[in-house]
Protein backbone atom coordinates (compact mmCIF):
# COMPACT_ATOMS: atom_id res chain seq x y z
CA UNK A 1 0.00 0.00 0.00
CA UNK A 2 1.35 3.45 -0.94
CA UNK A 3 2.23 6.33 2.07
CA UNK A 4 -0.80 8.63 0.05
CA UNK A 5 -3.43 5.63 0.06
CA UNK A 6 -2.46 4.38 3.73
CA UNK A 7 -2.90 8.10 4.77
CA UNK A 8 -6.51 8.57 2.90
CA UNK A 9 -7.41 5.70 5.44
CA UNK A 10 -6.06 6.77 8.46
CA UNK A 11 -8.00 10.21 7.52
CA UNK A 12 -11.48 8.72 6.75
CA UNK A 13 -11.13 6.38 10.12
CA UNK A 14 -10.29 9.20 12.09
CA UNK A 15 -13.66 11.24 10.76
CA UNK A 16 -15.36 7.93 10.92
CA UNK A 17 -15.05 7.70 14.66
CA UNK A 18 -15.20 12.15 14.97
CA UNK A 19 -13.53 12.32 18.01
CA UNK A 20 -16.02 15.01 19.70
CA UNK A 21 -14.86 17.92 21.47
CA UNK A 22 -10.73 17.21 21.95
CA UNK A 23 -9.85 19.13 25.25
CA UNK A 24 -6.73 21.25 24.81
CA UNK A 25 -5.82 20.03 28.36
CA UNK A 26 -5.46 16.14 27.85
CA UNK A 27 -4.70 13.62 24.80
CA UNK A 28 -7.34 12.78 22.81
CA UNK A 29 -8.21 8.63 22.70
CA UNK A 30 -5.03 7.47 20.84
CA UNK A 31 -4.46 4.15 22.74
CA UNK A 32 -2.34 3.48 25.57
CA UNK A 33 1.29 3.07 23.96
CA UNK A 34 0.95 6.11 21.88
CA UNK A 35 0.01 7.89 25.50
CA UNK A 36 2.73 6.50 27.14
CA UNK A 37 5.21 7.88 24.09
CA UNK A 38 4.25 11.26 23.89
CA UNK A 39 3.84 12.27 28.16
CA UNK A 40 6.89 10.32 28.01
CA UNK A 41 8.51 12.77 25.70
CA UNK A 42 6.92 15.95 27.47
CA UNK A 43 3.79 16.00 25.89
CA UNK A 44 1.12 15.59 28.56
CA UNK A 45 -1.55 17.86 26.59
CA UNK A 46 -2.98 18.32 23.04
CA UNK A 47 -2.10 22.06 23.65
CA UNK A 48 2.02 20.56 23.89
CA UNK A 49 1.65 18.88 20.53
CA UNK A 50 0.85 21.95 18.26
CA UNK A 51 3.32 23.26 16.07
CA UNK A 52 5.18 19.90 16.79
CA UNK A 53 6.77 18.72 13.68
CA UNK A 54 4.92 15.35 12.61
CA UNK A 55 8.66 13.27 11.99
CA UNK A 56 9.23 13.89 15.64
CA UNK A 57 6.13 12.61 16.98
CA UNK A 58 6.15 9.44 13.86
CA UNK A 59 9.82 9.39 15.70
CA UNK A 60 8.49 8.02 18.88
CA UNK A 61 7.62 4.21 19.36
CA UNK A 62 4.39 3.48 19.83
CA UNK A 63 2.64 6.62 17.66
CA UNK A 64 2.24 5.41 14.29
CA UNK A 65 0.07 7.05 11.52
CA UNK A 66 -3.68 6.68 13.30
CA UNK A 67 -2.69 8.57 16.22
CA UNK A 68 -0.97 10.95 14.58
CA UNK A 69 -3.95 11.37 12.44
CA UNK A 70 -6.68 11.67 15.54
CA UNK A 71 -4.17 14.35 17.13
CA UNK A 72 -3.78 16.18 14.13
CA UNK A 73 -7.87 16.16 13.73
CA UNK A 74 -8.46 17.06 17.33
CA UNK A 75 -5.86 20.17 17.03
CA UNK A 76 -7.83 21.17 13.85
CA UNK A 77 -10.81 21.30 16.23
CA UNK A 78 -9.54 24.44 17.12
CA UNK A 79 -7.61 25.75 14.72
CA UNK A 80 -4.11 24.57 15.85
CA UNK A 81 -1.83 22.03 13.87
CA UNK A 82 0.93 19.92 13.57
CA UNK A 83 4.55 20.98 12.29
Amino acid sequence: MTRSRRWLRVRLWVRRVGDVDASLDTLPKIGAPATRALTGAGYPTLRDLAGVPRAELAALHGVGPKALGIIQSALEQHDLSLG
